[in-house]
C-alpha cells in the first residue's frame, strides 16, 4: 500500500533512515517550537513570572504530545506491519480506528484539563504569584490540543506512506504562523502570556487545516474509510505498541512535575525558573535521537513483518550508530554555546549563569542514550510491548526521580541534587540497554542462520 512497501524493503538503509527521521525529527522540533517560541518572546517582554508560568504548563503539554505520538507510532507502526504483510484491507482499518482514537482521546483530555486547570497547575507547584501567568496561559492553549494531535497523527501515517514532504509543509506552516502572532500579539499588541496562548493555538488549527487537506486526498486514493471506528482488536495493538512512546514523552512532563515541586521547597520560585529555561534545550538535543529511533520503527516493523531479518540487524547498527553520531555533534554545540543559547529565553544576569551550570552537568553525558531510544523502538517494532514499556519507564521513573528526590531529600544536595540525577541515570540506562540489545542481537544472529539453512535445504531440493 503505497511508495513505502517497496521503499521500506528495498532501498538502502542510510537513505531510509534519513529520508524519514527528517520530517520527524521536523515535527517534533516545531512541536517544541510552539512551546520554545512562547517562552522566548514571554521571557523577553514579560520576564522570570512569564517563563515560570510557562515552566509549569510544560508538564500538561508532554503529556498531550506523550498521548498524540503513542496513537500516531502505535498506529503508523501496525500499519506498516501490515502493508510488510500485504494485507491492505487491514491496513486501512488500522488507519480508520487509529484516527478515530486520537479524536475521542483528545476531545476528553481538552475537556478535563480545562475544567480542573487550577488544582492541576496547583499540583504541579504554582506558587501564588505565578499561578494566575499559568493559568491564563493553559486556558487557551489547551484548546489546540486536538488539532496539534490530529497533525502528529496524519504526518507519521503519510510518512508511512513513502510521502515525507506534507508532514514537513504543515509544521512549517504552524510553526511560520505562531512566531508572527507570537511577535504581532506578545511584542506589538502587549497581551503578554494570553497573546503567546493565543498564537500557539491558532498556529496549531492552520497546521492541522494543511494536513487534514492532503489526509483526505490521500485516503480517497488508498481507500481508506471513513466514519468513527473503535474495534478493540485494532485498537488494543495500537496501544500496547505505542504507550512506551507515551511512557518516554509524558515521563518527561511527570518527572518536571516533581522537580518542580523538590525545586519549589528548596530554592523557591528561581529554581523553576531555572528549570524551564534549561528544559528548553534540553528537549531540542533530545528531539534529535528520539527521532531517527523512531523513524526506525516504521523501517523495522515492515521488514518484520516480511521476515528480513537480515536486513533488520543492518536497520539496527546504522540507526544506533547515526543516533550516536549526529546527538555527540548537536550535544558538543549546545555544550560550548549554552551561554548564547539560554541567554535567548532570559535577561537575568545570574539565572543565566545558573542555567549554564546546571544545563552542563544535565547533559553531561547525554550522547551515550542513543542506544536507549533505540531499543524502546526496536522492542516496538518487534511488538515486544512488555520489553519496551519496562525500558521506557527505566530512565526517568524509575532511576531518575527518586534518585532525585533522594540527592535532594536525604543528601541535602538542593538544587544540585536534581541536575546530578540527570547523568547519573543517563550512564545506569545506558549499560542496561546495551546488555538487553547485545541479547536481542543473538536472537536475530540466530534467526538470519535458521533462514539461510532453510534456504540452503530448498535449494538442495530444487536441484535434485
Amino acid at each position: 500500500m503505497g511508495k513505502g512497501s517497496k521503499m521500506f524493503g528495498e532501498e538502502k538503509i542510510g537513505k531510509l533512515l534519513f529520508k524519514f527521521s527528517i520530517p520527524i525529527i521536523l515535527s517534533m522540533l516545531i512541536s517544541e517550537l510552539y512551546s520554545m517560541v512562547d517562552t522566548l518572546f514571554v521571557g523577553n517582554e514579560v520576564g522570570s513570572n512569564g517563563i515560570g508560568a510557562l515552566a509549569l504548563v510544560y508538564p500538561v503539554q508532554r503529556i498531550i504530545i506523550a498521548l498524540s505520538m503513542m496513537i500516531a507510532l502505535g498506529t503508523s507502526t501496525a500499519f506498516s506491519r501490515s502493508n510488510g504483510q500485504k494485507n491492505l484491507e487491514n491496513s486501512r482499518e488500522i488507519v480508520n480506528n487509529g484516527l478515530s482514537l486520537a479524536i475521542s482521546t483528545m476531545f476528553t483530555l481538552t475537556i478535563v484539563v480545562f475544567l480542573l486547570r487550577e488544582k492541576i497547575l496547583i499540583t504541579l507547584g504554582a506558587s501564588p504569584k505565578i499561578l494566575p501567568y499559568a493559568m491564563e496561559y493553559l486556558s487557551i492553549i489547551i484548546f489546540g490540543s486536538t488539532f496539534l494531535s490530529l497533525t502528529i497523527f496524519i504526518s507519521n501515517i503519510i510518512i508511512s506512506l513513502g510521502n515525507n514532504k506534507i508532514s514537513i509543509a504543515s509544521n512549517s506552516i504552524g510553526a511560520i504562523t505562531n512566531v508572527i502572532l507570537d511577535y504581532i500579539l506578545v511584542v506589538h499588541v502587549k497581551m503578554g502570556v494570553k497573546g503567546a496562548a493565543i498564537a500557539t493555538t491558532v498556529s496549531q488549527i492552520v497546521g492541522f487545516l494543511y494536513a487534514y487537506y492532503n489526509y483526505v486526498k490521500i485516503k480517497r486514493e488508498y481507500g481508506i474509510p471513513s466514519g468513527f471506528k473503535l474495534q478493540k482488536k485494532i485498537i488494543v495493538p495500537i496501544l500496547l505498541v505505542g504507550i512506551s512512546s507515551f511512557i518516554v514523552e509524558s515521563e518527561e512532563g511527570i518527572v518536571m512535575a516533581v522537580l518542580n515541586n523538590l525545586l519549589l521547597n528548596t530554592v523557591g520560585d528561581r529554581g523553576i525558573i531555572v528549570l524551564g529555561v534549561i528544559t528548553r534545550i534540553y528537549m531540542f538535543l533530545f528531539i534529535n535521537m528520539f527521532g531517527i529511533a523512531s523513524a526506525m520503527q516504521p523501517i523495522a516493523a515492515y521488514n518484520i513483518g516480511a521476515k528480513n531479518y537480515e536486513r533488520l540487524k543492518e536497520i539496527m547498527q546504522k540507526t544506533t550508530l547515526s543516533a550516536l553520531l549526529t546527538s555527540g555533534v548537536l550535544w558538543g554545540f549546545t555544550m560550548i554555546f549554552a551561554p548564547q543559547l539560554i541567554s535567548l529565553f532570559v535577561k537575568d544576569i545570574d539565572i543565566i549563569r545558573e542555567s549554564v551550570k546546571a544545563f552542563r552537568i544535565m547533559v553531561a553525558v547525554f550522547p551515550i542514550i542513543s542506544i536507549y531510544y533505540v531499543s524502546i523502538f526496536y522492542y516496538q517494532a518487534m511488538g515486544k510491548a512488555r520489553y519496551s514499556i519496562l525500558v521506557s519507564v527505566l530512565r526517568q521513573l524509575i532511576i531518575m526521580m527518586p534518585m532525585a528526590v533522594v540527592l535532594v531529600k536525604v543528601f541535602n544536595l538542593g538544587a544540585m541534587g536534581v541536575w546530578l540525577a540527570y547523568p547519573i541515570s543517563d550512564i545506569i540506562v545506558s549499560i542496561t540497554s546495551y546488555i538487553l540489545i547485545k541479547d536481542e542481537g543473538t536472537e536475530l544472529n540466530t534467526r538470519i542462520e535458521k533462514q539461510k539453512r532453510i534456504g540452503k535445504l530448498k535449494e538442495e531440493y530444487i536441484l535434485h
